[in-house]
């Protein structure tokens, strides 16, 4: 049974840092690419960051050079460590396993003074 269980959201000030964990099990973690979305109140989820297989990875315009998106395949976890965050980083925060289209239930990152 495949599991996403995101973790680490918390409230925050600007400028401020948190590192979101998502612990995944029940399919062979090493195999996938995975990514992290994000959903604010009243707009669309929208796609942040991207880590493949062998390290590749991809972001959003508005989080490069502030988010950082790694991978620990012994532990089965994918981390998004978030820097500098601003009032518009508040959101839920999801994991996904996009070729099975996996999701966890999100974890909040709320930024605020």
């Amino acid at each position: 049974q495949v599991q996403l269980v995101e973790s680490g959201g918390d409230l925050v000030q600007p400028g401020g840092s948190l590192r979101l964990s998502c612990a995944a099990s029940g399919f062979p973690f090493d195999l996938y690419t995975f990514e992290w979305y994000r959903q604010a109140p009243g707009k669309q989820r929208e796609w942040v960051a991207r880590i493949t297989t062998v390290g590749n990875t991809n972001y959003l315009d508005s989080v490069k050079g502030r988010f950082t998106i790694s991978r620990d395949n012994a532990k089965n976890t994918v981390f998004l460590q978030m820097n500098s965050l601003k009032f518009e980083d508040t959101a839920v925060y999801y994991c996904r396993v996009p070729a099975n289209n996996d999701w966890g239930q999100g974890t909040q990152v709320t930024v605020s003074s």
